[in-house]
């Protein structure tokens, strides 16, 4: 058995409230911003209402490019995927935006293709970010063969104004104080909404194929992706069924980013403690450690039953628990362990009642004792 616990994948549960925490504040911000929406664009089509519109669409785009620049700056480590979303996200909200001041049926053409270009590879990069995210292997072959199909489609809608298969026909209306264009569909725009459609269930499937099979690295992680997809999904149907000009996929996506960048936040604090417990089991294990001799469990004295208590306490132990365990095994001082977990002493102790109750023992040095006399006896099996 590996009393070293191997797999440390999990988050703490305190960075999972910290994440709970976030989603909630997300959702409110939400909220307020679909209200805000309904007050500016709802009542009434007048001019000065409605040109409102613009106004939002550039302050979805400044918020887009802010969070683009602070994770280039913040992040030193290369996130492909995550660089690459965030980025297609400014892109397509600062078309949005052009669009929306557009003069010239030709410039509002031209912001809208750029839209699609963004709009049309984003779900691309939310896809390999679940998979990655949910530790789901895929074969080398599958981004440029997507990456082909996402540009056939790209194609394709940029064909209005030039062709009639996506768009029949196009114009720049601008009587309401802001420009968008009015479309008479052709035959193949169903295509693209059958192609978000079917991202949206690959998403979906995958996430639910990791939650059963227990792929990610904590449960949080998964409720982040759930709640990330469900909101774009939602956002969209909505957008399909409310009468007004608004791109709301350009809320979608800005509800990924939030949602995205607190999975990002966890997944960092996540490497940062594997780093941390990799760090200290590499270290020797020292000979002895000075303690009071009242602590000290003599190999002797530990009779097979705590032992056995011991291993079942093991597994008794929560993701936190386990966290905390394989630190102390590692010997991780006290502050490096609330530095990495992200806590007060006052939780660690909280976690050291329960892990040492667990366990059977009264303190850290009769945990690593009965952990050392273990290994040694499972190493003199072996040899």
């Amino acid at each position: 058995m590996d009393l070293r616990l191997r797999r440390i994948g999990f988050c703490v549960n305190d960075i999972k409230k910290g994440a709970y925490t976030y989603m909630k504040k997300t959702l409110a911000f939400v909220s307020i911003f679909i209200l805000s929406l309904f007050s500016l664009t709802g009542c009434g089509k007048t001019a000065g209402k409605s040109s409102s519109i613009t106004v939002i669409y550039g302050v979805i785009a400044l918020l887009s490019a802010i969070i683009l620049i602070g994770f280039l700056v913040r992040e030193k480590k290369k996130y492909t995927w995550f660089s690459l979303l965030f980025f297609l996200v400014f892109i397509v909200n600062l078309s949005y935006f052009w669009l929306s001041v557009s003069n010239t049926l030709g410039m509002a053409l031209m912001a809208n293709r750029i839209a699609y270009l963004g709009s049309t590879f984003l779900p691309m990069t939310m896809l390999f970010i679940i998979l990655d995210s949910t530790n789901t292997t895929y074969p080398k072959w599958l981004s440029p063969a997507l990456s082909a199909f996402g540009a056939i489609v790209f194609l394709i809608t940029a064909s209005q104004g030039i062709f009639s298969f996506y768009y029949s026909s196009v114009e720049l209306d601008t009587s309401l104080g802001y420009s968008f264009l009015v479309k008479e569909y052709g035959p193949l725009h169903l295509l693209y909404s059958v192609y978000l459609i079917g991202y949206f269930a690959v998403m979906v499937g995958f996430i639910i194929l990791a939650i059963t099979k227990k792929k990610t690295d904590s449960p949080s992680h998964a409720v982040v992706l759930v709640c990330s997809v469900l909101a774009n999904i939602g956002v969209w149907t909505l957008g399909k069924t409310w009468d007004i000009e608004f791109e709301f996929l350009s809320v979608s996506y800005l509800i990924s980013e939030l949602f995205l960048i607190g999975l990002h936040t966890l997944i960092s604090e996540n490497e940062k403690l594997k780093a941390l417990i990799k760090e200290k089991e590499s270290v020797p294990m020292p000979i002895a450690v000075t303690a009071p001799a009242s602590e000290s469990i003599p190999a002797s004295k530990v009779d097979s039953e705590k032992l056995d208590a011991f291993l079942k306490g093991i597994e008794e132990l929560t993701n936190t628990e386990k966290l905390i365990f394989d630190a102390y095994i590692a010997h991780s001082s006290t502050k490096e362990i609330m530095a990495s977990l992200n806590i007060k002493e006052n939780t660690l102790k909280f976690h050291n009642k329960n892990i040492y109750g667990k366990l059977g023992v009264s303190s850290r040095k009769q945990l690593q004792e009965i952990h050392s006399i273990i290994a040694s006896q499972n190493n003199d099996k072996t040899e």
